[in-house]
C-alpha cells in the first residue's frame, strides 16, 4: 500500500477536489455540497480539508471536517471523504482522514461524527453514535451513524445532530 502525503486544501485544489469528488460519486450534487460547505463560514472550518497527493502534489484523495452540533454542542461532521476511482483502495482516502483528524485534534476538536459505511470507519476509532445517545431527525441505519472522540478526557455530547445548512437536515 502506497503511504499518501496528505496537506490541508488550498485555492489551487478547488477544482481537482471537485473533479475528485464528480468522480467518486455518483451525482455531481456531492460535488456541490463540497462548494456549498466551503461558502458556508458557520461550516467551513480552515485546515479541516485535507487532499492526500501523489508524487507529482496532484490531490488524489479527500477528506472534509466540517461544524455540526450535538444539539448544542459544538463537533464535527466527517463528511464526504472521495478518492479518484483509479486511486481507490490504495489508502489515499485513509491518509487524508487520518491527517484531517489529527488537525482538528491539535485545534482542540473532540468529537466527531460521520455518516458512512459501518465497514470503513471503525478502523478510524468510529463506534456507533447510539450508543452514546446520539441521533439524527431522519432515519438510517444504526450501524451507519457513527462518532468518534479525539480527547478520551471529555465526554462525548449526546443528543441530535445538527448538520450545516447545506446538508439540508
Amino acid at each position: 500500500m502506497t503511504t499518501w502525503p496528505t496537506r490541508p486544501e488550498t485555492p489551487a485544489d478547488v477544482p481537482a477536489i471537485r473533479a475528485i469528488v464528480e468522480a467518486a460519486f455518483p451525482t455531481p450534487e456531492e460535488a456541490d455540497l463540497v462548494d456549498a460547505l466551503r461558502a458556508d463560514p458557520q461550516a467551513w472550518i480552515d485546515g479541516l480539508s485535507v487532499v492526500a497527493v501523489d508524487d507529482t502534489d496532484a490531490p488524489v484523495g479527500y477528506a472534509l471536517l466540517t461544524r455540526c452540533h450535538i444539539d448544542t454542542t459544538p463537533a464535527l461532521c466527517l463528511a464526504p471523504v472521495a478518492v479518484l476511482p483509479a486511486r481507490q483502495k490504495s489508502g489515499a482516502g485513509a491518509a487524508a482522514v487520518r491527517a484531517a483528524l489529527a488537525t482538528a485534534a491539535a485545534q482542540g476538536e473532540h468529537a466527531v461524527a460521520v455518516l458512512g459505511h459501518p465497514d470503513y470507519y471503525p478502523r478510524f476509532g468510529f463506534a456507533r453514535a447510539s450508543a452514546h445517545g446520539i441521533g439524527l431527525t431522519i432515519d438510517v441505519p444504526e450501524d451507519a451513524l457513527m462518532v468518534l472522540t479525539l480527547d478520551p478526557s471529555r465526554p462525548i455530547p449526546s443528543g441530535t445532530i445538527h448538520y450545516a445548512a447545506p446538508f439540508g437536515i
